[in-house]
């Protein structure tokens, strides 16, 4: 079957009722679209893992779309720079779960959609139950181990899902299916090394892309529920914000690629130490760090503090007496501590500088400490007039 042969995905419901036949009004005077294609949105299960960037868009135009269940995969809670881009969240928002508020502005935009919300963190543990309830799955994550984590469970599964990325002024888009067409690991078979990619977090993200490719996430959705048009199955859509220009590259299914019949440990297989796991490497806290800085100042102390984040979180707020050295050049080992100095290490929470610090230890260098918390600790306990981010 072609990928422009592709059935509905979704059966429709029975009816619509006049409330509804109201709201979706301009849906059902579409030409090729209807109220056919409005029953089987209605119908629909969709997933969507992250309220964040491309989460907010997605979960509300497929609201207003009309889909009649949505599931939201978030365990974070929204920070005041998510404001920039997550637009699903409001200030007065800043502290309150991702999911909860995420529901909230659903139900307000249209109370004829139920939302599910899976407050955990998605792994090889939950991943299968949780996908079982849906049709369809929108994955709007920034790291490499979600990623092949969804990929892997929708094969198994036999589910198609919706792709976007996006990172600084460029973004990208696909739709994959094994039982049709190509997968996530037909377009990256292998993850990148370590630190080579940095996340939104690190590099930063033009806030209105999210909006460019969250709604092209949900125009896919909505072909695939419905089987209206071509979809982007076996096509990767790569959009500049900055040219304002998008193209496309075509994918297929690598006919070597052995097929996903199993969950595998995604951190391992990404090479990644888990995020502020702070407890596989030496480490000293905030408060800990303040008294040493202070001891080197005067004389008492001799040692090295790495900050390894990006420059420009450097630039919105840095400890002061640290030297910027981004983890991508030490992971990479064009940077190399002197290895008979002791050296602190530092990020934003602790989890890259936990991963540096592991690196370093792996390849001799004994006097290698995290800074657990990083710079949102030290903000929050020693220097709190300065910004977090």
């Amino acid at each position: 079957m072609s990928t422009a042969e592709l059935p509905p995905l979704v059966h429709p419901a029975p009816e619509l009722t006049r409330d509804e036949a109201e709201r979706y009004s301009r849906h059902l005077i579409l030409p090729g679209f209807g109220v056919q294609a409005q029953l089987r949105l209605k119908n629909a299960k969709v997933l969507v893992i992250g309220a964040g960037g491309l989460g907010s868009p997605a979960l509300l135009y497929l609201a207003a779309a009309g889909v009649g269940t949505l599931g939201i995969v978030d365990e974070d809670t929204v920070e005041a720079s998510n404001l920039q881009r997550q637009v699903i969240h409001t200030a007065a928002d800043v502290g309150r779960s991702k999911a909860e508020s995420a529901r909230a502005a659903v139900q307000a935009l249209n109370p004829l959609v139920e939302v599910v919300l899976h407050e955990a963190h998605l792994d090889a543990g939950n991943v299968l139950e949780i996908f079982s309830g849906y049709d369809l799955i929108l994955d709007g994550t920034d790291n490499f181990a979600t990623r092949y984590l969804v990929n892997d469970a929708a094969e198994i599964l036999g589910k198609p899902y919706i792709w976007g990325s996006i990172l600084r002024f460029d973004g990208q888009v696909s739709v994959f299916w094994g039982a049709h067409g190509p997968t996530y690991r037909d377009l990256y078979p292998e993850p990148p090394e370590p630190g080579a990619v940095p996340s939104c977090a690190e590099g930063g993200v033009l806030g209105v892309l999210c909006a460019q490719i969250g709604s092209v996430m949900v125009n896919e959705a909505i072909k695939l529920i419905t089987g209206t048009g071509r979809t982007l199955l076996g096509r990767l859509l790569v959009f500049n914000a900055l040219d304002m220009s998008w193209r496309e590259v075509g994918l297929r299914p690598d006919p070597e690629r052995t097929p996903v019949t199993e969950l595998i440990d995604y951190q391992a297989f990404c090479g990644l130490v888990p995020a502020g796991d702070s407890g596989t490497v030496p480490s000293i806290g905030v408060a800990e760090l303040a008294l040493l800085l202070a001891d080197r100042r005067a004389g008492r102390a001799d040692f090295d503090l790495l900050d390894v984040r990006e420059p420009g979180e450097h630039d919105i707020v840095s400890i002061d007496g640290a030297d910027l050295v981004p983890r991508a050049g030490i992971l990479a080992g064009t940077v190399v501590p002197d290895p008979q100095r002791t050296v602190y290490v530092h990020c934003k929470s602790g989890g890259r500088s936990a991963e540096v610090t592991a690196f370093l230890r792996d390849r001799g260098h004994e006097h290698a400490f995290n800074v657990s918390g990083g710079v949102l600790d030290w903000v929050r306990e020693v220097e709190p007039h300065k910004p977090v981010y």
